[in-house]
């Protein structure tokens, strides 16, 4: 994995940390989620594309 796509893995996980901390604290916010899984996703599609 090169080091951008890894560095952006370890940004999503934790922003997947903050994002729970967050919900568990102060409630859920269906936002922050949906901005979780866009990230996600982006995580997964630059990964893929790497891989190609």
């Amino acid at each position: 994995m090169p080091g951008s796509t890894k560095a952006m893995a370890v940004l999503t996980v934790g922003a997947l940390i903050a994002v729970t901390a967050y919900s568990v604290a102060l409630g859920s916010n269906g936002w922050l989620w949906f901005t979780w899984l866009v990230l996600g996703a982006a995580t997964v599609g630059v990964a893929v594309a790497r891989r190609t």
